[in-house]
């Protein structure tokens, strides 16, 4: 796999780059196969306590599950090396694994998600990161793909206000015309975009599930806001050997 300087200019110039059918199969079957254990993991948890939805949540609809620390095969996957060499092309050769999550659109179930940035989720000022947005499964408009909004249409490369949807529970970043930049690729491939880059997803209005697992890393650890310590993760990884 090459990761180009091209890359690293355009993360810097627009917040993102694409890498088409970057993943070795055999990750890929092992992040699919973690992804229903955990769904089913979670639609239980529903069942003990009665209910169809827990935070973001929402059964047989959309799911937010963590990997890490119940995971080794997914957590291993988090340090190798495609994936170290990707977060150093966006953030140098300095990288701390910060959060992970599975992202679920059921089929014909799987709701949208408003345009928010990633950083917007974090109330105070922060140091950028890099989400890799992980395709489990080939993605296009009608199963609930990502839109990216680059910088030079956004109109800005700031974290911007959030405001809460009390209809759906999600934060809302903005609320113009500009549609977005569809992610129109196969499985395996990977989205890496900035904390700043607005973004949202369609509805999964196929017979088939959309199944995403999203890696964040940064360049520093992000602490709590009394600096305490970490917010998430602050795994510092592959270190860059001394010159």
């Amino acid at each position: 796999m090459i990761i180009t300087s091209d890359h690293a200019r355009r993360f810097r110039e627009e917040g993102f780059f694409v890498l088409e059918r970057v993943l070795p199969e055999r990750d890929l079957d092992m992040l699919r196969g973690e992804c229903q254990r955990f769904i089913d993991e979670r639609d239980e948890e529903m069942d003990r306590l009665g209910v169809d939805q827990i935070d973001l949540d929402r059964r047989g609809s959309r799911y937010f599950v963590h990997a890490y620390g119940k995971s080794p095969a997914v957590e291993r996957f988090l340090a190798c090396e495609l994936m170290v060499r990707i977060a150093r092309a966006a953030l140098g050769d300095t990288v701390h694994l910060f959060n992970e999550q599975y992202v679920v659109k059921a089929a014909e179930q799987g709701l949208p998600f408003s345009w928010h940035q990633d950083g917007g989720f974090i109330e105070y000022a922060h140091r950028p990161y890099l989400t890799c947005w992980i395709a489990l499964d080939d993605v296009n408009e009608t199963n609930g793909t990502v839109y990216l909004l680059p910088y030079s249409r956004a109109g800005t490369r700031e974290v911007v206000e959030h405001v809460r949807d009390e209809a759906t529970n999600d934060l809302v970043g903005y609320t113009g015309d500009d549609p977005g930049d569809p992610l129109i690729v196969p499985a395996g491939s990977i989205a890496c975009f900035s904390s700043t880059v607005l973004h949202r997803s369609g509805a999964n209005t196929t017979d088939r599930m959309r199944r995403v697992y999203v890696a964040q890393y940064s360049a520093e650890p992000i602490l709590d806001a009394d600096g305490s310590g970490p917010r998430m993760l602050a795994e510092l990884l592959g270190a860059h050997p001394a010159a």
